[in-house]
Formats: structure tokens, C-alpha cells, sequence
């Protein structure tokens, strides 16, 4: 099994979540791609937003548009801060196969500073997104050999769509509809989301 990995917080996910994980399927022919909200992301602390549960039931939301999509409680069920290299071990042990981490090249320049990023590369391949005006080789610029040696790089469009846009359009009262799928929309409304 060829299988992607699409971490983050999904605070709300959004179309570009969603064209970001039908581009890898299409360019590394994966087989699914396991979407895990994390139960708190070490990177972004002190932040409100929806809990863990509501953003869990908003990316089960999101995967309904693609039959790839299969979502996974996991790191929110273990709690405390969500690393992905203790994600990729869980996974490897429970549903081996051939795994590619699914990421933005914005996050890629990051990747050094993640918990133990030499052992999620023994673990992994990258799947990086290039969006326009990033071009193939700027995504590799700077990155140590060991890590442009297990990237990817996913070509996809640019689809200007982030989850905070969302949350500030939201308490401004600004619509969300070309950000996000209508059911989310819906449930950030009943939900009373980010106001």
C-alpha cells in the first residue's frame, strides 16, 4: 500500500487541504491518505479554536469529497502535544506500508526543527507541495542532503485559502463559501465557530 499522511491542526481544514491531498494522490499514486488532526500542534500554542473534537468532526466533513481520504482520532486520542514521528511509528506497527508525509514547502523549511526529523525520514518519504510562484528547485534550496534525498515535490495549483483567513472572515462576518466546502460552512455556523 501506497499511503499518504496529512497532519495539522484543521482549524478549519479547507480547499486547499483538500486539493493539496488529490494532487499527491494523482502525482505519487496513492493508494488513501490517513488525515490526522492533531490533538494539540507543538508549533502553535495558546491558540483558540475549535476543540479537538469539533476540528475531528470537520475533517470527516472534508473527506466525504474524496473516497482517498480515510481519517484517523489517533493523535487526539493518545492527547498531549502530537509529534509525527511517535504518529509514524503507531502506524507503521499497526498498517505497514509505504508512507509519504504530506507537507507544504513552507512547513519543509521547518522540518529540522521537528522532533527527531532524521528518524521520520527512516520512517517516511516527504510528499512537498510546490505551489506557483514556488518552483521545484527553490523547495529544495538550503535543505540539508540527507533531506532532498526523501523529498517529493507535488506539483499543485495556487488555491489562496488558510485556516486563519477563515477564522478572522468569520469574526468579521465576511463570507467563508470559496475558502472552505459548504458543509463546513454549515457546521462553523451551528457551531458558533471562531467568533
Amino acid at each position: 500500500m501506497r499511503i499518504g499522511i496529512l497532519g495539522g491542526t484543521f482549524d478549519p481544514p479547507h480547499i486547499g487541504h483538500l486539493s493539496l491531498v488529490e494532487a499527491a494522490v494523482q502525482e505519487l499514486e496513492l493508494d488513501e491518505v490517513i488525515v490526522l488532526p492533531a490533538n494539540k500542534n507543538p508549533f502553535k500554542k495558546g491558540r483558540p479554536g475549535a476543540t479537538p473534537q469539533q476540528r475531528m468532526e470537520m475533517v470527516s466533513l472534508l473527506a466525504k469529497k474524496n473516497p482517498k481520504i480515510v481519517v484517523s482520532d489517533m493523535e487526539i486520542t493518545r492527547g498531549g502535544l502530537s509529534y509525527t514521528v511517535d504518529t509514524l511509528g503507531e502506524l507503521q506497527m499497526v498498517y505497514p506500508g509505504e508512507y509519504w508525509f504530506i507537507m507544504g514547502a513552507d512547513a519543509l523549511k521547518g522540518f529540522g526543527e521537528w522532533k527527531n526529523p532524521q528518524r521520520i525520514l527512516r520512517q517516511c518519504r516527504l510528499a512537498v507541495a510546490a505551489r506557483p510562484p514556488i518552483v521545484h528547485e527553490e523547495v529544495l534550496l538550503g535543505l540539508e542532503d540527507y533531506v532532498k534525498a526523501r523529498v517529493d515535490i507535488v506539483e499543485m495549483p495556487l488555491i489562496d485559502a488558510s485556516s486563519s483567513d477563515i477564522r478572522v472572515k468569520v469574526q468579521r462576518g465576511m463570507p467563508i463559501g470559496n475558502l472552505t466546502t459548504p458543509e463546513i460552512v454549515d457546521y462553523i455556523k451551528k457551531n458558533k465557530l471562531y467568533k
